[in-house]
């Protein structure tokens, strides 16, 4: 989920961490028959759903795993709505496409079982103008756009409240919009759009949210953010972006295998910071920690529903 992250999203929690375009699956993984449920196989297949197979990591992925003997299957999506269904299903064996917020929402929504089994990185979600070169520049009373999606627009929130635009009425959460922004404190009005167009409305607002997929398609590079949240800040940990698996799939040692592979290879990691435009952080954050804020995120949402 570049979820922003996780990548290719107008909507990472109602859809994330989406452009509907429907795949069909052709069966499910096929494994070596010595492979079980907590061990590996030399000779295993791994079908992995990802969203934007030609990302530059994928390529060298992929070699990387031949040469320890595991083939990759990569599944292309064209929409975040369809690999963790297609996950629950058994179609694919593994995603990775999404953060820790949107997966709590899939699995409360759904009521699957889907685990993180490693990180890859987290992408700062940034404040976009293109009539200011600094947020202290924006005058008061000017509008800021963020996504009209829940995920993205709580965190846009977040990094408005940092940069001193907005006050949050809650102090913020991942679970923040709209109805929590303290106008009477806050400089700026809070519009939200959907994330797809806010790179078109760039012109008529003093700056605005814009996922990272999108920043390009407004003419800027990423250096252009005038304000950025902190990937290091410990409350940034729902927004790692992660390998998903099923829960009874967790101790696989091929797939544990893999995150390993994507994590340490030096062509892997240069490719994902190439098709992120260098925004990425690569994290290789302990699993329990993730799972962790997985349970935690799962458990606001269900009390917040």
């Amino acid at each position: 989920m570049s979820f922003t992250a996780s990548r290719r999203t107008t909507s990472v929690i109602a859809a994330l961490a989406a452009v509907p375009l429907f795949v069909a699956l052709a069966g499910c993984a096929t494994a070596s028959s010595d492979a079980g449920s907590d061990g590996g196989s030399s000779d295993e297949t791994v079908k992995i759903g990802v969203v934007g197979k030609g990302d530059a990591q994928w390529a060298p992925f992929v070699e990387a795993a031949a040469e320890e003997g595991i083939t990759v299957e990569l599944v292309d999506f064209g929409s975040y709505e369809q690999p963790n269904p297609a996950l629950t299903e058994g179609e694919i064996d593994l995603n990775q496409f999404q953060h820790i917020v949107y997966l709590a929402e899939y699995n409360e929504a759904s009521g699957s079982d889907l685990t993180p089994i490693g990180s890859t990185a987290i992408y700062p979600l940034g404040l976009y103008s293109q009539k200011y070169d600094d947020v202290d520049d924006i005058p008061e009373g000017e509008t800021v756009a963020v996504p009209d999606d829940a995920s993205n627009q709580a965190r846009a929130l977040l990094v408005l409240q940092s940069a001193g635009l907005i006050e949050l009425k809650s102090g913020g959460t991942i679970f923040s919009d709209l109805a929590d922004v303290d106008t009477a404190k806050s400089k700026v009005e809070v519009t939200a759009l959907e994330a797809a167009l806010i790179p078109t409305s760039l012109p008529d607002v003093a700056a605005a949210i814009i996922n990272n997929d999108f920043v390009e398609d407004a003419g800027l590079s990423f250096d252009d953010a005038i304000a950025q949240d902190d990937p290091e800040d410990p409350n940034a940990l729902p927004y790692v972006n992660i390998f998903a698996a099923r829960a009874e799939d967790a101790d696989n040692e091929t797939y544990l295998k893999l995150v390993e592979i994507f994590q340490t290879n030096e062509d892997v990691q240069a490719g994902l910071l190439e098709s992120s435009g260098d925004t990425a952080v690569p994290l290789q954050t302990p699993v329990e920690d993730l799972v962790s804020s997985l349970e935690k995120v799962q458990k606001d949402t269900a009390a917040n529903k």
